[in-house]
């Protein structure tokens, strides 16, 4: 049995988005020329929620993209697991636009590499950034975020569960005993 410690509740994940939207506005100087790609499944929320904040922020509304990394993988062919193909939908061109990719959890940097590889499929962005809720170390890539919520150092065995309203029903950040 799995045992659990919630590390963010649902105002410590509004706290962390809240900052990083005032983030990449400072570090895009506004939102000119800024999109937002969402990972299917927790970075697309995340992307929703960030658009809604800088929204907020700067009365301008931010195109927001749904990219789906499955056929982009790196262990297709040595996983057990059928992959579950999801929908991209970018329906903007992402040529020199300042792409800011955002996910719930980065790890080793496989997942953003496979979107990356994705990204270009659809043009040729000015820039890639990456905003994350949590960053929880152990890269196997040199991949790192722009805009992290929260460091999270963990051992390989625990695991790191964010759930998002839209999708588990309540916001929390849970780290686990694997």
């Amino acid at each position: 049995m799995k045992t659990g410690k919630v590390v963010l509740d649902a105002d410590g994940i509004d706290r962390s988005i809240t900052r990083i939207a005032y983030e990449i506005l400072e570090r895009n100087k506004g939102v000119e020329d800024l999109v937002l790609v969402g990972i299917r499944a927790g970075g697309v929320s995340l992307a929703e929620r960030l658009r809604k904040k800088i929204l907020k922020i700067e009365e301008a509304d931010v195109p927001v993209g749904i990219l789906d990394i499955t056929l982009y993988r790196d262990d297709l062919l040595t996983t057990n697991r059928k992959p579950q193909l999801g929908k991209t939908d970018i329906p903007f061109s992402l040529n020199n636009k300042k792409v800011v990719i955002v996910d719930d959890v980065l790890f080793t940097g496989r997942t953003i590499r496979a979107a990356m590889d994705a990204l270009i499929d659809f043009g040729r962005p000015k820039l890639i950034q990456l905003a994350v809720l949590i960053d929880r170390g152990h890269r196997e890539l040199p991949i790192r975020a722009d805009f992290v919520g929260k460091n999270l150092p963990s051992s390989l065995w625990e695991d790191v569960s964010v759930k998002l309203a839209e999708i588990k029903g309540e916001d929390e950040v849970v780290i686990e005993d694997g």
